[in-house]
């Protein structure tokens, strides 16, 4: 396995780590948002203390193939945010026979040994396998969440999901509350998200399933274009003000919790509009949590938390 290969197995780890905080998605690097990237960066962040940028993950992470490497620091940030302790570790392959790493010429003395020992084990697997207690384990997401129309995998983290069975004082059910829930009985969800318009399904119990049942979730237009604009760089000012202006209510009220507990701004449409049009970086670091319609579908109510 040469470097390259070696690289597409760690951006293979690389998604494998971040779905364990992110178990929803299911994508590849093709499917990997912009939210997503987002995610990846705060994850790294955290657990390496280390800055990626998202220009750095568009050229290095994001393609199918890749045609250079990336600088070995960042090899080693992303190393060690699968659990290792940089890229040289990463890409050596000792041989070995047990704990014991052994020369090549060693290697070939006791080859046939080893080989024997290896068809040992694999009878001794074989006839446990048949002898052990059958016990099934779902390893596979309950659901799979994807857009009605385009049927791009829908990020995780801008969906809530509850127990619709649930009606007073429901929260939002953790990976961990779901897949309890549907491992065994069917269970009607209620899927909630600031982008897509709610949505009520049965979810089949795991159980019975061979793979995740789909959820085709519908956008809400005016909730996506609101998106696009926060985190979009501008091009047409005058052209987006203009699309702004037929989305929003003339009553538009919009909140803005700030970072750190030090309260929320507040935005009427006028303000908000100027705010979108003359765009400052601080905009990209806004995540829309809440939205909520008038009757014609026009945004009256955002709620945004500032990262």
């Amino acid at each position: 396995m040469n470097e390259m290969q070696h690289f597409q197995e760690l951006k293979r780890r690389v998604l494998e780590r971040y779905r364990q905080d992110y178990p929803y998605f299911q994508g590849d690097w093709k499917t990997f948002s912009s939210q997503d990237i987002l995610n990846l960066i705060a994850l790294l962040e955290r657990e390496c203390k280390e800055t990626v940028s998202e220009k750095w993950i568009y050229t290095h992470l994001k393609p199918e193939t890749n045609t250079k490497l990336p600088r070995k620091n960042m090899l080693h940030v992303l190393c060690r945010f699968v659990g290792v302790s940089g890229w040289d570790e990463f890409i050596f392959e000792p041989v070995t026979i047990g704990s014991t790493v052994v020369s090549k010429e060693e290697t070939k003395r006791s080859k046939r040994g080893y080989l024997w020992g290896i068809g040992m084990g694999v009878l001794l697997l074989a006839v446990a396998y048949f002898l052990w207690p059958e016990k099934k384990v779902t390893k596979m997401p309950p659901i799979k969440l994807q857009n009605q129309y385009t049927q791009e995998a829908v990020d995780s983290s801008e969906v809530q999901v509850y127990d619709a069975t649930q009606t007073v004082g429901a929260q939002p059910l953790t990976p961990q509350q779901f897949e309890e829930k549907v491992r065994e009985k069917p269970l009607t969800v209620f899927v909630k998200s600031p982008f897509y318009k709610d949505t009520i399904v049965q979810i089949p119990p795991t159980s019975s399933v061979q793979s995740p049942p789909v959820v085709a979730l519908q956008p809400d237009d005016y909730a996506m274009m609101v998106k696009a604009f926060l985190k979009a760089d501008i091009t047409d000012w005058q052209k987006r003000k203009t699309q702004l202006q037929q989305i929003l209510s003339e009553d538009l009220e919009v909140m803005v919790m700030l970072k750190g507990g030090l309260g929320a701004e507040f935005y009427n449409k006028a303000q908000f509009v100027q705010k979108l049009t003359i765009p400052t970086p601080v905009l990209k670091r806004w995540e829309i949590v809440d939205i909520k319609n008038e009757p014609d579908g026009k945004l009256k109510v955002i709620r945004i938390k500032q990262e």
